[in-house]
């Protein structure tokens, strides 16, 4: 049977062995080009149990070598160490306007927060803020402004209904409002449990094309898919599809077992000049995976067999 999404032969990419300092796992990374260079930031769990965010850098995109230092640690003093507290996580990274902004999950006794970062080198990054209250996770900034407003993607927690893919925006990012839901995870779907925004969105020319995450709750545990869907471009906040099929799910023994089992997850995707995406996966929490596919199949799978957007 032939896959959207090929993955790699020599996956995983990175795994804790790789990491020149103790951690427990390598997961949930963001990746960017930067100077004809890949720049993954990525997730750790320390025996602690807590997470920080290491960095690795590549000529190709799936050959990594980790630096000798985390990138990001929790704060320890100053307004961000109490919501930091337990750990920083999944970040993405979005070029806009000659800056790379990070989004990552800070976790604390408080709840999850967004806290947005930027850096012009990834030598260092200067925390900017937190641009949600708790509980959010999964923010995904859009790559250029949308009519004069920054735009988002994330992913609030609530129990009132299945945690669902939301679209905010913003004149300065820090403030962000106008906010409504756009994507719901399908009842009985693969993605029927929850679903959130993964990597940052690519602009195609037929919309916003947009990897997420869907969870599907099963006898054996919850099982993490990865699906795509395609926002309109000049209005991310109307989508045009969203695939009914997913074009990811765990298989390899790496995905399948490990810290958390069953788990293929997304925070970074890098659109190549020849219309092939690189995508990144962080397997089973475990070890960090990668794959590529063409943004046009993509494109087409979410125009050509749609699910409803808002569910039934």
């Amino acid at each position: 049977m032939k896959y959207l999404v090929e993955r790699y032969l020599n996956n995983p990419i990175l795994t804790k062995d790789d990491v020149p300092y103790p951690v427990e796992t390598v997961h949930n990374a963001g990746v960017v080009k930067y100077k004809d260079r890949y720049i993954m930031l990525f997730r750790s769990h320390l025996r602690n149990g807590r997470s920080i965010i290491g960095i690795a850098e590549s000529g190709d995109g799936f050959r990594f070598t980790v630096r000798p230092e985390p990138f990001m640690t929790p704060y320890k003093e100053g307004v961000f160490a109490a919501y930091e507290e337990f750990g920083v996580e999944d970040p993405r990274i979005c070029n806009l306007e000659g800056a790379y902004l990070i989004t990552y999950s800070a976790y604390s006794r408080y709840g999850v927060r967004i806290c947005l970062a930027e850096t012009g080198d990834f030598k260092s990054a200067v925390r900017l803020g937190f641009i949600t209250q708790a509980d959010h996770r999964n923010v995904v900034i859009f790559p250029e402004k949308i009519n004069g407003r920054y735009a988002r993607l994330d992913r609030p927690h609530t129990e009132h209904m299945p945690w669902s893919i939301w679209i905010s925006y913003s004149l300065d990012l820090l403030h962000w409002g106008d906010s409504r839901v756009i994507v719901r995870p399908e009842p009985y779907h693969w993605d029927g449990m929850k679903i959130g925004p993964g990597a940052t969105p690519i602009k195609t020319d037929k919309g916003w094309l947009v990897i997420y995450h869907g969870v599907f709750e099963t006898m054996g545990g919850a099982v993490y898919r990865l699906g795509v869907a395609l926002l309109d471009l000049c209005d991310p906040s109307r989508v045009l599809g969203v695939a009914d099929d997913w074009i990811l799910q765990p298989e390899d023994p790496w995905e399948v077992t490990g810290y958390v089992q069953n788990v293929v997850f997304c925070c970074g995707a890098v659109p190549e000049e020849d219309g092939i995406i690189k995508i990144y996966w962080g397997g089973a929490d475990t070890v960090m995976c990668a794959g590529t596919a063409k943004i046009s199949d993509l494109v087409d799978l979410c125009l050509n067999k749609p699910r409803p957007a808002l569910g039934i």
